[in-house]
């Protein structure tokens, strides 16, 4: 599992390197910032709903795969 937060878990890292991409290289094909990327895999911050469909999208993943309620 990735990192976690109280209310939700998180699998990003995990998808993004097995996809053989950086945190800078996710944020611009799913245009928005490093800094949101990096604070999302770390549990830091919960994704808005249009952030998680652009990041899902972009990884080609569902958003099922990649946040999940604990």
């Amino acid at each position: 599992m990735g990192k976690n937060h109280d209310k939700l878990n998180n699998n990003l890292q995990k998808i993004r390197k097995a996809q053989g991409l950086t945190q800078q290289e996710l944020s611009e094909r799913a245009e928005v910032s490093r800094k949101s990327i990096n604070a999302v895999e770390n549990g830091v911050y919960i994704p808005s709903t249009v952030l998680a469909l652009r990041i899902a999208r972009t990884l080609d993943s569902s958003v099922e795969d990649i946040f999940e309620l604990p």
